[in-house]
């Protein structure tokens, strides 16, 4: 892995990876509209202003990754490329199989099924296994960093996030909460 970042543009580099993320907006805007507005935390949530930070910062880390990945070349004859790109596909399969189950449930429902009871947060999940594989197949150590950075901050996101779904929802997804774990994991059974 080299120290200083590669810049070349070509056909074979990690937007490849990327370009995920930008097919799955595609796919929720043109599949459920609806879903697409539920996909966001409402600005009008609380968030303290080192939340309000991590936000942007999270977002212009994702935005340099983004613009990154075109210049990055992947490197297909390395091991490291082997192992980004099986980090990616579970990051991917997870982001397909958490997109469907955002967009099959009704906007005014918690999503409790699928890759959400595995994860109260699969989709933060698959980004950053998504950029952590990109950043391996392309032996980048800066977009490895990025890709930490941005794991970071989607965290804390996460935090926010379920403060609003516990305002929400209030007991359904404090009973959600107590059986799901936030990252990933085995359901606990419920109570009886």
């Amino acid at each position: 892995m080299s120290l200083t970042p590669a810049f070349e543009i070509g056909l074979c580099n990690a937007w490849i990876f990327m370009i995920v993320f930008l097919l799955q907006m595609l796919a929720i805007i043109v599949v459920n509209r609806r879903a697409w507005e539920r996909s966001h935390i409402p600005v009008d949530a609380r968030r303290s202003k080192f939340e309000r930070y991590v936000g942007i910062v999270g977002n212009l880390v994702w935005l340099l990754a983004m613009g990154y990945s075109v210049f990055l070349p992947l490197q297909p004859d390395t091991a490291w490329f082997c192992i980004g790109l099986s980090i990616f596909v579970v990051g991917l399969s997870l982001m397909v199989m958490a997109t469907y189950d955002f967009m099959s449930t009704p906007t005014n429902r918690l999503i409790t099924t699928g890759a959400y009871r595995f994860s109260r947060h699969p989709m933060y999940l698959s980004t950053s296994f998504i950029c952590l594989g990109a950043g391996l197949a392309a032996l980048s150590w800066l977009f490895i960093f990025l890709s930490i950075v941005m794991a970071l901050c989607l965290y804390q996101e996460a935090l926010i996030e379920e403060r609003y779904c516990l305002n929400k929802y209030g007991d359904s997804y404090q009973d959600y909460k107590s059986k799901t774990p936030r990252l990933i994991g085995v359901p606990k059974k419920a109570d009886k």
